[in-house]
């Protein structure tokens, strides 16, 4: 069985507001300290690393992998606006030169559910078309649903036609415990239901009152799940992203934190 390997997120770094974005040799610095394998790091935070080779050049600096690449659009017509699929093929040729990087989609939520059915159907075309062109190239790609109220994937019942309309041919699934029991969803019971369309997974903790917890400090079983995945033979990425309140104003003491959580809790288990 291949090893699961842990990466950390950037969003810790978005909760601050502005101040982190184009500062990946930063944050990579930190997620290296905090003992991470790796980082999926959000495109706004690319700025001149968005040159492959100095992408190339700074993650062996810092001895870290490029798990996932994160991208984010509205995707809210039937097909690709002009800006989003320019968008798609600069990153796409961007991941050319990383082959075992996920090339991870999510949608900005929008402000309501108006026009749910069609917001849905919309999605599911704009992510499928992608994820048919990444595949071609040799890219692999997950969906990554989210739960603010304006998401158009966000319940039990919206799982069912995202998770059926994602074509499994071309894309993946990557769950969000914390999204997930944002919703009064289980998670475990999510991650069991649709394990066989799971190509990465994000970790975040959750208080009972739905305020986003300190990893390790909350109500979600992320040490149940991460056995649950090494018993069913999952060799994916872990991402650790942590929205704690603490990331406002310390995402880099949020960062080594949840390594040190790692290394308590879930390490051992990992090897």
């Amino acid at each position: 069985m291949g090893k699961i390997k842990v990466a950390c997120e950037t969003y810790a770094y978005q909760m601050p507001g502005e101040s982190y974005k184009g500062k990946l040799d930063h944050i990579m610095g930190i997620a290296k300290k905090a003992g991470f394998d790796g980082i999926e790091p959000e495109t706004s935070f690319f700025g001149d690393l968005s040159d492959p080779i100095k992408m190339k050049d700074t993650l062996e600096k810092h001895q870290l992998e490029l798990a996932a690449l994160c991208h984010v659009e509205d995707w809210r017509n039937k097909q690709e606006t002009e800006e989003e699929r320019k968008n798609a093929e600069k990153w796409m040729e961007f991941l050319s030169y990383f082959p075992d990087t996920i090339y991870l989609l999510v949608q900005m939520p929008g402000n309501d559910r108006s026009d749910l059915l069609e917001r849905q159907r919309n999605l599911l075309s704009c992510v499928n078309g992608i994820a048919e062109r990444a595949t071609g190239k040799g890219i692999e790609c997950s969906y990554h649903p989210n739960s603010p109220e304006g998401s158009v994937y966000r319940t039990g019942e919206d799982y069912e036609i995202l998770l059926n309309g994602l074509n499994s041919e071309w894309i993946g699934y990557t769950p969000d415990l914390g999204h997930i029991a944002k919703v009064d969803m289980d998670p475990m019971t999510i991650v069991k239901d649709y394990r066989s369309l799971i190509n990465m997974i994000h970790y975040k903790d959750m208080f009972s009152d739905g305020r986003w917890a300190p990893t390790g400090e909350g109500v979600i079983d992320i040490k149940g799940i991460t056995r649950y995945l090494i018993d069913t033979d999952y060799t994916g990425w872990i991402i650790m992203e942590d929205e704690c309140d603490g990331a406002i104003s310390d995402p880099d003491g949020v960062t080594i934190e949840d390594g040190n959580y790692i290394d308590a809790e879930l390490r051992s288990m990992l090897v």
